[in-house]
């Protein structure tokens, strides 16, 4: 064994029993499909300034969603309830009383002149907090108690870039909180700096009150170094208050996720259950457990011993993954649980493109031993592995940045997805294959290894020998046919966007006795809402929410429950607001859009402008076609699908990236001499990663298809979505994207 192998081994023993030590000490979080949480009801309360109306409730959900991000808490809901009502589930709170408590503070964050000293006859004036007339108190008390005339505020919280806790034990600062300003900011705290800076040392009006709802946290003398007049540059300052860890982080929270526009009270907190019933997560654990073990007998069955040795390496994959997600602190949601699985399914990938290598070397080279041909499999795979990795984890590291709620938390358990799939298959899969590719025994019997035959797949693609881009314009009609048949869809049957896109309505009900949550989703399905979310909240309490609903509509559902129990009394009927709001689905259109064109450029680098357009223009087709097919269908467009089309960007633009890959390797190697056609390159390098493409999508199709059968209605929709996804990108990217660059690159002649 050489060094390098021993490295190997190693490091894929340490990253193994790392990864099973945290998974056995640290629990993964479940979402509130899975596990239920705290539900907690904020009532909005006008002021003279604003009538909390529909759009300051809206505003104020968008900071709520920022506060709950930075809580960490991932995979909240967040909807309006009523007209002046707002509903927030946390998974997973320990202390839901201290959350409530965050949620509800104003932050209403200002920067004022001190004008002097106010006399004790000032404190009840102080003490009566806001006048009608004027948005401060004229006296706030300081740090030590010392009543402060404050000037109008020359600052607020809108001028803040972003704040931080630290803590600094040299200067015995100890916590604090840093604020930075944004551009017009650091103008106007050099302005306030400045002025104060002209009054003497020890005067109070050489003061600068920082003012958190109508609270003074912080009122420090600016330093006799400041200049009159220039004030302290750098458009930064520190907040100090004698702040302990918490209080310090809980204050930078507060600033980085803004004021709310309105005051909130919290008019109700309680416990709810999870909106999937123990049914539906059973038969999701069934789905996985029969996935995985399809997936696993098929690439045994395709690559036999190394095949066996890759299905230890996915085993580890997913114990990678699931400690990745616990110590990240993740929350684990229905969909990601799917998505969690399918991944296993797609990690695949690398071990296939390694093996197909592989295989290419052992009949090409005619290499003596399983050893070299393997070895020579991971060197020449490695370009392949890399460039479609980087660009998934490019699009994962901006949506994570970019995005908020569910696509942010996409975007985290995508990026570890891929990681722990390059981990699995370049350090685990190899250090097992060179031990066992090792013994001397298999040097004798090298079929065994499942590397020293070419193929079923490739067999067939050499005797037939296709020419797959002699028309490559008739491909490229074929799918603009689909795209127009998939337009037609959204345009003339629309699309059905679900209750988090649009909101709908929610009905609470107290019945006589407990409800089973599974019997009652049965029950509604029956009556024609196979989509309604049902919890229970509280003893005795089953909530039921679902899109909008006529008269009759809800009459049934009253029905519908009430059949289920002796009597059913309908306490609460509010229309509910969209859980992923404007700001979020922006937010989400913005991070993908820059993730495309970060993706088109890292192509346009590492391959050509006019191939990275053609894997773009793929991607762009895919996602058209799979919300067409969704609209034919009639099947909702809602979170579960949101999901399902980010895992199918990430898969279309992989399957280009191997395509082109093996392109630009067949172009390198060209013979300039005989100027084959670039067509005829195209070709070839379809021909000979065919036997991947086939490979892979079979794994991934196994496992989505457990999905689909045993995973019940709530993955249902889930699985269909993939399954259309991976058909069309394993299309587009042989016959779209590949035609496409043929297209372009002979028009540029």
């Amino acid at each position: 064994m050489t060094r390098a192998q021993r490295i190997r081994g190693l490091l894929a023993l340490a990253i193994v029993a790392l990864s099973l030590y945290v998974a056995m000490s640290v629990p993964v979080h479940l979402g509130l499909d899975l596990r239920g949480g705290t539900q907690i009801v904020l009532e909005t309360r006008p002021t003279a300034d604003d009538d909390a109306g529909p759009d300051t409730v809206d505003r104020t959900v968008e900071v709520l969603r920022g506060r709950v991000d930075a809580l960490g808490v991932a995979e909240p809901t967040i909807v309006r309830s009523g007209s002046d009502r707002i509903v927030v589930e946390l998974p997973g709170v320990q202390d839901p009383a201290e959350a409530a408590e965050v949620l509800g503070r104003t932050a209403r964050l200002s920067f004022h002149h001190v004008l002097g000293t106010a006399p004790d006859a000032d404190a009840t004036e102080a003490a009566a907090g806001p006048r009608p007339d004027q948005s401060r108190p004229p006296v706030l008390p300081d740090e030590s108690g010392q009543l402060l005339r404050l000037d109008a505020a020359v600052m607020t919280g809108k001028d803040v870039e972003k704040a931080a806790a630290r803590f600094d034990a040299q200067s015995g600062a100890g916590w604090h909180v840093t604020v930075e300003f944004k551009d017009a900011g650091r103008d106007r705290w050099a302005a306030l700096t400045g002025e104060a800076a002209c009054r003497p040392a020890g005067d109070p009006a050489r003061r600068v009150a920082i003012v958190l709802d109508d609270r003074i946290v912080s009122s420090p003398q600016v330093d006799p170094s400041v200049r009159c007049g220039a004030g302290i540059g750098g458009g930064s300052t520190q907040i100090n208050g004698a702040f302990d860890d918490g209080e310090a982080r809980e204050l930078a929270l507060l600033v980085n996720g803004g004021a709310l526009p309105v005051p909130v009270e919290t008019v109700e907190e309680r416990t709810v259950g999870p909106t999937l019933g123990a049914q539906a997560i059973t038969a999701s654990l069934w789905a996985a457990a029969v996935g995985s073990t399809l997936t696993a007998l098929f690439v045994i069955a395709v690559y036999r011993l190394l095949g066996a040795l890759a299905a230890v390496a996915l085993l580890c994959y997913g114990l990678i993954s699931y400690a990745a997600l616990a110590a990240l602190g993740a929350t684990l949601t229905l969909p990601g649980l799917a998505g969690f699985v399918l991944a296993i399914g797609m990690a695949v990938d690398a071990n296939v493109l390694v093996f197909e290598r592989a295989r290419e070397e052992y009949a090409a080279h005619h290499r003596p031993t399983p050893r070299s041909a393997l070895a020579a499999g991971f060197r020449n795979a490695l370009s392949a592995i890399a460039d479609s990795n980087i660009t998934t984890l490019i699009a994962a590291g901006l949506l994570f940045l970019l995005a908020s709620g569910p696509v942010r938390g996409f975007g985290v358990t995508l990026g570890i997805g891929v990681l722990a799939s390059m981990v699995s298959a370049l350090v685990i899969t190899r250090a097992l294959a060179d031990l066992a590719v090792s013994r001397p025994g298999l040097r004798r019997r090298p079929h065994l290894t499942g590397i020293a035959h070419t193929g079923a797949v490739r067999d067939r693609l050499a005797r037939g020998n296709p020419r797959l881009m002699r028309h490559p314009r008739r491909w490229l009609a074929a799918s603009a046919a689909a795209l127009v048949l998939a337009g037609a869809g959204i345009a003339l049957r629309g699309l059905d966007f679900g209750i988090e896109f649009t909101g709908g309505r929610q009905v609470e009900y107290a019945t006589a006795t407990p409800v089973d949550p599974d019997r009652a989703r049965a029950a509604l399905a029956d009556a024609g809402f196979p989509h309604a979310v049902v919890q229970t909240s509280g003893e005795n309490r089953l909530t039921v929410r679902t899109g909008q609903l006529t008269t009759a509509q809800a009459n049934a559902v009253g029905a519908a429950v009430g059949d289920l129990t002796s009597r059913a009394d309908e306490l609460r009927d509010e229309t509910i607001g969209p859980s992923l709001g404007k700001e979020l689905r922006r937010g989400a259109l913005i991070a993908l859009a820059v993730a495309l064109g970060a993706q088109l450029v890292y192509l346009a680098v590492r391959f050509r402008l006019l191939l990275g357009t053609a894997a773009v223009a793929a991607l762009a087709h895919d996602v058209v076609i799979l919300v067409g097919v969704f609209a034919w269908l009639g099947k909702p467009v809602d979170g579960v699908f949101l999901a399902a089309l980010l895992t199918v960007i990430g898969y279309s633009v992989n399957d280009s990236v191997v395509v082109f890959d093996r392109l630009r390797e067949l172009t390198r190697h060209a013979d300039k001499k005989r100027e084959t056609p670039f067509r005829d390159i195209a070709g070839r390098a379809l021909q000979q990663t065919l036997p991947r493409t086939v490979n892979t999508g079979t794994g991934a199709a196994l496992i989505l298809t457990a999905l689909a059968g045993f995973g019940g209605d709530s993955l249902t929709d889930f699985a269909l979505a993939l399954l259309i996804g991976l058909a069309v990108g394993t299309y587009s990217s042989m016959f779209t994207a590949t035609p496409l660059a043929v297209v372009l690159q002979e028009r540029r002649r």
